[in-house]
């Protein structure tokens, strides 16, 4: 108010009025020096007023009782100072509450650093536990873990790093297995030819009759062949079921064109039968016919059925193979003109044979169906033996729109899906005779 006042005039009796304006306090009101005559007494000495002046800027200078101020007033070819007396009462006024506010400011920022620091640690340690716990498992054998690629840029792409890592271990072992499956399938089939050979020598019985000791040697020879052909055919439907199960647990449900596994497998059963003088025909086999079951599962099917077939029916005897498609289903049948299966029930019961073998033939056509959806039934062929039929569920198959309320609706529901122990197709048997 003061300045302002001798910006306007440097009247004394105005700037007494100014001065008086300010302050009720005559201790605490300006003195204005400078303005010529005697200067008002003051609490500055002559030091600080003339450096005051001489600087043209604001001084503050200690005092007894407080702290003193001293602003320059540019008044022409003259400076006037105006010295202004804080009291130390009024320096000391709210310093408690302003720093009380000052210590919750700053208790706040270290709240909220801790807090943001803590949440970032957090994210960081929960995503680098969960990679640790994720490569423990891949360690223990467990491919299938997976971890969400989280936290700071680099812990997620190591993140993304294992995924790949485990993904191509996954790869690389499910090829791993799948060559042995078919190392071990691509054993089976001449192993049939030899165990057919093997039965087509003389008998291995030295329990009945007098025999000379090469004879002896001989028969003996033939049994330990036959014998191991049997135990080499046992460690290959085990090592082929170990693999495939494995395959199929990792890599998922696949698919193959039944024709062409039908075709394929022909290609070595027609020499095999020509050797043996079996007619045989295929029929269905010429168009793409899609099945929800691995290639090499189909085809250790089709081998075992059809082995069968040649293992328990004379020489001569007819069989065919045909494919078709019908109620949302894929048929692989396979029919001979052998003397049939009696007790087909027992037949497709894991283990069980009358004719003295393993009896698992059946039963891994039967688990490669019932991997599809499907069933196996055995019924009498049209040739006049036994016939098994493989049901595979059609994946392009329409699925049929059926009332499911009510007891029709059930009824058709019920038709459609096939039996637990296999579904037949009613044929007309032959009669006997």
């Amino acid at each position: 108010m003061v300045t302002g006042a001798l910006a306007v005039s440097t009247e004394p009796a105005v700037v007494q009025r100014a001065v008086e304006a300010s302050g009720e306090d005559p201790a605490t009101r300006p003195v204005v020096h400078g303005l010529g005559g005697d200067d008002a007494a003051g609490r500055a000495d002559g030091a600080a007023l003339a450096r005051a002046a001489a600087d043209r800027r604001s001084v503050v200078t200690d005092v007894p009782g407080g702290v003193l101020r001293l602003d320059p007033v540019v008044l022409g070819d003259s400076v006037a100072v105006v010295e202004v007396f804080v009291p130390d009462a009024a320096l000391d006024e709210g310093a408690t509450g302003r720093w009380l506010l000052l210590a919750a400011v700053a208790l706040a920022l270290v709240g909220a650093a801790v807090l943001v620091v803590d949440r970032v640690a957090a994210r960081t340690v929960d995503s680098t536990r969960g990679l640790v716990q994720a490569a423990l498992a891949v360690g223990d054998g467990d491919l299938g873990v997976r971890v969400e690629p989280t936290g700071p840029r680099e812990l997620a792409e190591a993140g993304y790093a294992f995924n790949r890592m485990a993904d191509r271990l996954v790869a690389a072992r499910t090829d791993e297995r799948e060559l042995v499956a078919d190392l071990s399938h691509r054993l089976r089939t001449p192993l049939t030819v030899l165990r057919l050979d093997a039965d087509g020598l003389d008998s291995d019985d030295t329990s009945v009759g007098s025999f000379t000791e090469a004879e002896l040697d001989r028969r003996r020879a033939i049994r330990r062949i036959r014998q191991a052909i049997v135990t080499l055919e046992g460690e290959i439907d085990v090592l082929i079921n170990t693999t495939r199960k494995a395959v199929a647990h990792e890599s998922g449900p696949a698919m193959c064109d039944v024709s062409e596994v039908v075709r394929d497998r022909m290609v070595f059963w027609s020499a095999l039968a020509g050797d043996q003088n079996r007619p045989h025909r295929v029929s269905g086999a010429q168009l793409r016919i899609p099945a929800p079951v691995p290639r090499a599962e189909l085809a250790a099917a089709l081998d075992a059925v059809i082995g069968n077939v040649f293992r328990y029916t004379p020489q001569g005897t007819a069989f065919e193979v045909a494919v078709s498609r019908r109620d949302g289903y894929v048929a692989i049948r396979i029919d001979d003109a052998g003397p049939g299966i009696a007790n087909p029930d027992r037949a497709l019961a894991r283990g069980a044979s009358d004719q003295g073998s393993t009896g698992l033939g059946l039963d891994i056509a039967k688990r490669v169906a019932l991997q599809a959806n499907g069933s196996v039934s055995i019924d009498r062929a049209r040739l006049g033996g036994a016939s098994v039929v493989m049901l595979l569920a059609d994946p392009e198959a329409v699925p049929r729109q059926v009332n499911r309320f009510g007891l029709v609706g059930r009824m058709a529901r019920d038709a459609r899906e096939p039996k637990a122990e296999g579904r037949r197709w009613t044929r007309r048997r032959p009669s006997d005779g």
